[in-house]
């Protein structure tokens, strides 16, 4: 689970994604996040307040045990990860918005993060294990994310021209990349997953598809357009299992190969919840945008 690919390899791999990304950006897009919040306050709520409560139900309902439910709120209070990014930029998702919401959310992590922690900690285990996010854990998120994109988009807005014939090329290099982290995590895990998903499996894969669910379903419910939404989706169904991993194995933290389970196994499921969350979405808004006459429907 700690392994250098886990720990190291992904965060590398994601931040060149993320130049990628920044590549297809501007300041404007940003903007239109600012001056329509709606999407972003919702997420945030469903990330914040909605998910750990419902991730406390399933917990309770499947009975884990102690360690395992409290590696599962850990995981369900972790902040959005970049991989989430990436997704919402292949399914068409707003990606201005995604950016935002890791941002925030990495900044809130902060403060929410341990209060959860601390509680399914007195809950499940009997005891108040103390738990502080160390701020420097907040600045790889934020240097995964930003910096690359900040990067990507100097370039799109200088030599347009260039960030313009490079996007398609970095869009299929971003898969190809991304599909080459799935094979190497689930080779170098081979010798566990077995372990792992008899113990954790079914709460976890629950627990990802409730955030792909609700993610999207509650902005939608709000009025907040399909592009929003989808972003949304994706940022609140893919956590960042990574930053979670880390927290549990940390000497200084919870020092708890257990209570990183739930997170190694979501790390793995939610790259195939997430691609199909896309694919569907994708296929039911096309069915849909189109009434049976071939006029666009409103």
């Amino acid at each position: 689970m700690d392994s250098a690919l886990t720990l190291i390899g992904l965060p590398i791999a994601l931040g060149v994604i993320m130049l990628g990304l920044g590549l297809g950006l501007t300041v404007a897009d940003f903007r239109r996040v600012a001056h329509h919040p709606k999407a972003a306050v919702i997420a945030l709520a469903c990330q914040v307040l909605l998910l750990p409560a419902l991730c406390f139900g399933l917990v309770l309902a499947f009975g884990l045990p102690p360690e395992l439910a409290v590696g599962m709120m850990l995981l369900a209070a972790s902040p959005g990860g970049t991989t989430a990014n990436l997704y919402s930029h292949l399914f068409g998702g707003h990606v201005a918005l995604n950016i935002t919401l890791t941002a925030i959310n990495s900044v809130l992590a902060v403060f929410t993060l341990p209060i959860v922690v601390n509680l399914a900690a007195a809950y499940f285990l009997g005891d108040a294990r103390s738990i502080g996010l160390q701020f420097d854990k907040v600045l790889q998120v934020f240097a995964i994310v930003l910096v690359p994109v900040a990067i990507g988009m100097l370039v799109r807005a200088w030599v347009p021209r260039v960030a313009e014939s490079l996007n398609r090329p970095v869009r299929i290099l971003s898969v190809v990349v991304l599909v080459a982290v799935i094979a190497g995590a689930v080779v170098s895990e081979r010798d566990n997953l077995a372990d792992y998903f008899v113990s954790v499996g079914l709460a976890v894969l629950a627990f990802n598809l409730v955030s792909l669910g609700i993610g999207y379903g509650v902005p939608r419910l709000a009025g907040i357009d399909r592009g929003a939404a989808k972003a949304a989706g994706f940022e609140i169904g893919i956590h960042n299992s990574t930053l979670a991993i880390t927290i549990a194995l940390s000497p200084a933290l919870l020092n708890s190969s257990q209570m990183a389970i739930p997170a190694a196994v979501y790390g793995v499921v939610m790259f195939f919840t997430a691609a199909a969350f896309g694919y569907l979405v994708n296929r039911v808004g096309t069915r849909t945008s189109t009434s049976p006459s071939g006029a666009t429907a409103v």
